[in-house]
């Protein structure tokens, strides 16, 4: 495991490629997921394949990147984003997220000049808020399965204050006007991030935008084929866009 210190976090990282390429790619990992999953591990080889200096990380708080949950914010992860981009000599830089990695690749691109193209894998255009109310103090609990052992879970307590965060973006208010080119991917199948929010973030956004579909549910990291498809997909679009 190599760790990144910029200038706010120290970031677990996995990065293939050459660091010197003059084009940077940032895969980011959903909502408490890992970089260790393997379709995140997968797309940061294939972008490396395809001439960038490519890494995923654990965002701030979660896996091996220290700090406490209360760190795990939108705030700090669109920061670690823009601190690696700038780690990194600020290169053109396209971002490529499952899920949550989704919608921050549409906020990093929407806030950020350095973003050249964004895609987004079954992702809506925010955070879905908790179906109970909560409040200061209150947290949500989630697990998430450890690397190569889906039976072996790992237990993330989420404060109110990620919540919080959260709610100061608008995200699909912002797509609507970013110019930079986009990718859009939909699980057929999915019932974590519906089809008719993945359509409603591609049916906001500016052009120029690509929307395709892959016949899955939301944990297509299971399946190296699904994997496959969306480097498919991704090498299609790049060919297209960086022209």
């Amino acid at each position: 495991m190599e760790k990144i210190n910029t200038k706010s976090f120290i970031l677990a990282v996995y990065a293939r490629g050459n660091e010197s390429s003059e084009k940077i790619a940032l895969v980011l990992p959903g909502k408490l997921d890992t970089k260790d999953y393997p379709h995140m591990r997968s797309h940061v080889d294939f972008l490396a394949n395809q001439g960038f200096f490519a890494l995923s990380f654990d965002p701030p708080g979660t896996w091996e990147s220290p700090g406490g949950i209360e760190l795990y914010t939108m705030t700090n992860y669109l920061k670690a984003i823009n601190e690696l981009i700038g780690y990194f000599g600020n290169k053109p830089t396209i971002l490529l997220g499952h899920s949550r990695g989704g919608s921050m690749a549409m906020l990093g691109a929407i806030t950020s000049p350095y973003v050249t193209h964004f895609v987004a894998v079954m992702s809506r255009a925010g955070e879905r808020m908790p179906n109970k109310p909560m409040k200061a103090g209150d947290t949500s609990i989630s697990y998430r399965d450890m690397p190569g052992s889906p039976n072996e879970k790992k237990k993330f307590e989420l404060p109110f204050s990620y919540f919080e965060d959260s709610a100061r973006y608008n995200i699909l208010e912002g797509l609507k006007s970013c110019t930079k080119s986009k990718l859009f991917i939909m699980g057929t199948r999915d019932i974590t991030v519906k089809p008719e929010e993945v359509k409603a973030a591609y049916e906001a956004a500016a052009q120029p935008k690509e929307f395709r579909e892959i016949d899955s549910d939301h944990d297509y990291r299971w399946h190296s084929d699904l994997i496959d498809k969306v480097n498919q997909i991704v090498g299609d679009f790049l060919s297209k866009r960086e022209k």
